[in-house]
């Protein structure tokens, strides 16, 4: 899509703006024009405030909290293919995939990942560790 130049969209964008005041009168005009700008800002401000996720970080995290030789990473099977850090990796990708975006994100991946009634500790520990992470 081609841009306009300055002198057309200024002409168009003036065209609009007097035969929106005409149609809707200018107090609605300006209350839509206010309403618009609210609903732009609100769409961007969620966006900035959406949780960033380091997968890397995060594994280190998971597998300093489960603090298991036989088990790294909490990972109870063996996979022909894979390390058991790629697993964990793995299941966080998916889980973030399936994240609605609200909430936080350790808490939805605790519910699969070690749910509460076997390790009641597990979130609090990989939250604590995952901040240590991201403060290096």
């Amino acid at each position: 899509m081609k841009k306009l130049p300055k002198k057309r969209y200024d002409k168009i964008k003036k065209a609009f703006d007097e035969s929106a005041k005409k149609v809707l009168g200018f107090d609605r005009y300006l209350k839509l024009k206010k309403l618009l700008l609210v609903m732009i800002f609100l769409g961007f401000s969620s966006y900035a405030f959406a949780q960033e996720i380091n997968v890397e970080l995060l594994a280190n995290a998971i597998y300093k909290a489960e603090n298991s030789k036989s088990h790294p990473y909490g990972i109870m099977q063996v996979y022909k293919h894979t390390t058991p850090r790629q697993a964990c990796i793995n299941s966080i990708k998916h889980r973030l995939k399936e994240w609605n975006g609200q909430g936080d994100f350790i808490v939805f991946l605790g519910l699969s990942y070690s749910p509460p009634d076997i390790n009641p500790n597990w979130v609090r520990l990989v939250k604590y560790f995952y901040a240590k992470e991201t403060n290096k």
